[in-house]
């Protein structure tokens, strides 16, 4: 019976090439699969091939030799905005304020999407459901969408940028495959941008994916996240902030953050603290934050509130419709996944409940 051959890895043209140079040097046959024969150098997900008896030596060569390539190539430092993308509608929305955020702190923009390759497909007929494995047909079809949908998303970029609706800023597309709510949340973590923009639904209206990933790179990543709803307005102005604070220490780094990033002419700040009760030494901590922050930043208004309320979505939504809020921040910690299961953070139920855009810091 001959040895069958299997995917050892899937990498981009190059890196899938030098692989390949590699395992042929070690006497191991070697093949890659390019779905993108036209334009190699812009394929994406290629796959090196190698026989089935030869795996495990293949295995630790390419650890090895990939550990060794990324030692000899440390990234250098620079900032980065990282943009997870689906090409809905929403994106416009991200890209504004990612694009003038980048130009404001001199940062690279990253667009994320993971494109979704199923391992098998399924079709009915008279009540029968056949399951069939995925082709290369579908395969080159995934990919060919893909990069079409990224080619028209730069040609876009490229017009907005020459109208001048946007600034000019240095950008590139990430393409990965797999499940959305898997790869974003690991991509963040690995890649530690400087900050995240995203939106919190996805491309159907009532589908609540991407509010979902949303709120897992919240609770899961030490970077900021900017979260922008489907129904905020185009163009809208962040000059009226509220901050929800639980008088620990890190709130005045997190207050600083916030202040710095969403400046504007004529910026009007309010100090929230949520609890199931009103008592005297929190309005005593709320007006010594609000006193500190006058003092430091004397062009912006500030005000401070309670909401008798322990963490309740509702009841903050309430008071940040009232007041016309347009952005919520708070700081928060990473949390065990055991604790996101069984008691989901503020972070969490504001995505998924909340009309307001976020900003979350992990100070």
């Amino acid at each position: 019976m001959t040895d069958k051959l299997v995917t050892l890895a899937i990498r981009t043209y190059h890196r899938a090439q030098m692989i390949k140079t590699v395992l042929m040097s070690k006497g191991i046959q070697t093949e890659i699969h390019n779905l993108n024969l036209e334009n190699p150098e812009l394929a994406v997900g290629v796959r090196v091939r190698i026989k089935e008896s030869d795996l495990p030596q293949a295995l630790t060569i390419v650890e090895s030799v990939e550990k060794e390539w990324e030692s000899e190539n440390p990234k250098p430092a620079k900032k980065t905005i990282l943009i997870p993308i689906d090409f809905a509608d929403i994106v416009e929305k991200t890209i504004d304020y990612g694009f003038n955020f980048a130009y404001r702190i001199k940062a690279t923009i990253e667009f994320l999407y993971v494109y979704h390759i199923p391992a098998f497909t399924i079709t009915s007929n008279n009540d029968i459901s056949t399951y069939s494995i995925t082709d290369n047909d579908l395969l080159r079809r995934i990919i060919t969408t893909t990069n079409a949908d990224v080619q028209n998303l730069k040609n876009k970029l490229a017009v907005r940028i020459n109208q001048g609706e946007i600034p000019k800023v240095h950008y590139e597309f990430i393409l990965k495959q797999g499940v959305p709510d898997e790869v974003i949340p690991d991509y963040c973590k690995k890649s530690k941008p400087d900050l995240i923009v995203m939106g919190t639904h996805g491309r159907r209206p009532g589908n609540e994916l991407i509010g979902s990933v949303a709120a897992e790179v919240i609770e899961t990543t030490n970077s900021p996240v900017f979260a922008i709803p489907s129904q905020v307005s185009e163009n809208c102005e962040i000059n009226r902030i509220a901050f929800l604070t639980n008088f620990d220490q890190n709130d005045l780094i997190a207050i600083d953050k916030t202040i710095e990033l969403f400046r504007t002419e004529s910026p009007e700040l309010y100090f929230v603290h949520s609890s199931d009760k009103n008592d005297a030494w929190s309005e005593v901590m709320l007006e010594g934050i609000k006193t500190y922050f006058s003092k430091h930043y004397p062009n912006i208004k500030t005000n401070y509130s309670f909401i008798v309320s322990s963490t309740s979505p509702e009841q903050i939504d309430d008071f940040l419709h009232k007041k016309d809020i347009n952005l919520l921040a708070f700081n928060t910690r990473k949390r065990r996944l055991f604790s996101r299961l069984f008691n989901p953070g503020l972070a969490y139920k504001m995505v998924l409940h909340s009309n307001t855009m976020l900003f979350v810091t992990h100070v």
